[in-house]
């Protein structure tokens, strides 16, 4: 039986997610979309990728329940709702209607919201998020293409998505231990607060909030909050068992990078790249007017074996033409298709290790891959594990990368590790 059942938003924030809680040696099982079949065998952790961050707010609050009925079926009782740590989201949602829809839908009167993931520079001090020392409204986020962030208060970036009122638990509360904020938290429900950002700009503080909040029926943030919950749920003896390393398999085959984010960290990743790589430029108005050919052309003619990646990853000046000609939809759309045309003219050819950045684009690539389930392997970066997964009867290598994770020869050390594995 599930200890816990988790939701996320797309499908690199799942595999983030899966990778932290993996760590602690507890089982993982990370499902591609929501499983047709009932719950059997189930994990300790059971973890669904969503593929709704910018889905209509209507189509995403429908996805999640449907997502948390299945988890329910699992026998989880507690419920992590994960979505990025730069809070991705709109002044619409979805963010605030899919955790007002849980908490209704669990009879839950109040909730956290914590996206802070310290070890890879977030942290959220007097409610408002931090990019390294970057507020979030003067970092690379400004120009996101989808959901440009252009407020770094996180109460106020939460209050015209939700119907109740927001409130803030500081980091002088965070400091004080697991009993100030519980304490802090009553207050704020005895006030009729149900929303409450929480500060967090350490792992230590991550620890703090997972002791304080563990009982919740419903916690949401960023994957590292709940990076702790396992060592929580040991320490209250409802998590059984020992720990254990994250699998890593040798897989043969090819290599192949696929790049959909256009963000600052997978720009200086892609450039890094196509120095030792072979590379093919996406064009979203070639896309539109001519389809995936040349991409998939030029890809047939590249050695199975040699480095190579097919990216649309651009500057924003040059997205933002893209969407001014195309609407943002479709612009993103064409280079979705194109990079899953690509994985799976790649895993037809023979290659069996594929890294994608951005999380519309590995949710494309890994939906048309076929791919149901992955198994959670050793990290490559915080929050950026290997995956192996069947497609089409074979075993194949994903890295889901976020836009913003990794260094800046994140590409190649992936693939290296997997080459020593």
């Amino acid at each position: 039986m599930a200890v816990m059942g988790c939701i996320a938003d797309d499908f690199t924030g799942a595999t983030d997610l899966a990778g932290l809680l993996a760590r602690s040696g507890a089982s993982v099982n990370l499902r591609i979309g929501i499983p047709e079949a009932p719950a059997g065998k189930t994990a300790d952790f059971e973890v669904i990728a969503l593929k709704s961050r910018t889905a209509p707010v209507g189509e995403a609050v429908s996805e999640t329940l449907r997502a948390l009925d299945w988890l329910k079926s699992s026998g989880a009782d507690r419920f992590f709702w994960k979505y990025c740590s730069t809070f991705d989201s709109t002044p619409e949602g979805n963010i605030g209607p899919v955790s007002e829809a849980l908490m209704s839908a669990l009879g839950v009167a109040q909730t956290i919201y914590c996206p802070a993931f310290p070890e890879n520079g977030r942290a959220i001090f007097m409610g408002n998020l931090f990019v390294g020392e970057e507020p979030l409204a003067e970092s690379p986020m400004k120009d996101h293409p989808l959901t440009p962030m252009r407020d770094s208060n996180l109460m106020r970036l939460l209050t015209p998505q939700v119907t109740g009122e927001v409130g803030l638990a500081n980091r002088l509360v965070v400091e004080r231990g697991a009993a100030a904020l519980k304490e802090r938290l009553s207050a704020l429900l005895a006030d009729g607060v149900p929303h409450v950002i929480v500060d967090a700009v350490s792992d230590s503080d991550l620890a703090v909030i997972a002791e304080a909040c563990a009982d919740m029926g419903l916690i949401t943030g960023g994957s590292a909050v709940a990076m702790p919950l396992p060592n929580v749920f040991r320490a209250k003896r409802l998590l059984a068992g020992g720990e254990s390393a994250p699998i890593m398999k040798p897989v043969s085959g090819g290599s192949l990078v696929l790049s959909g984010s256009c963000s600052a960290t997978t720009r200086a990743q892609v450039g890094t790249y196509l120095k030792q790589a072979s590379g093919y430029r996406l064009d979203p108005l070639v896309l539109a007017e001519a389809g995936p050919e040349g991409a998939l052309n030029w890809l047939a003619e590249q050695p199975s074996d040699a480095p190579k990646i097919v990216y649309a990853t651009a500057e924003p000046d040059a997205v933002r033409a893209a969407q001014d000609k195309l609407g943002r939809a479709r612009a993103g759309e064409v280079v979705e298709q194109a990079l899953a045309a690509c994985a799976v003219a790649a895993r037809s050819s023979g290659i069996s290790r594929i890294v994608v950045a951005g999380g519309e684009s590995s949710g494309a690539v890994t939906q048309a891959l076929g791919v149901d389930s992955l198994s959670v392997g050793a990290e490559i970066a915080p929050g950026v594990p290997w995956c192996f997964a069947h497609s089409e009867g074979r075993e194949i290598a994903l890295a889901l990368k976020s836009g913003n994770f990794g260094s800046e020869d994140f590409f190649a050390g992936a693939l290296s590790m997997l080459e020593t594995s």
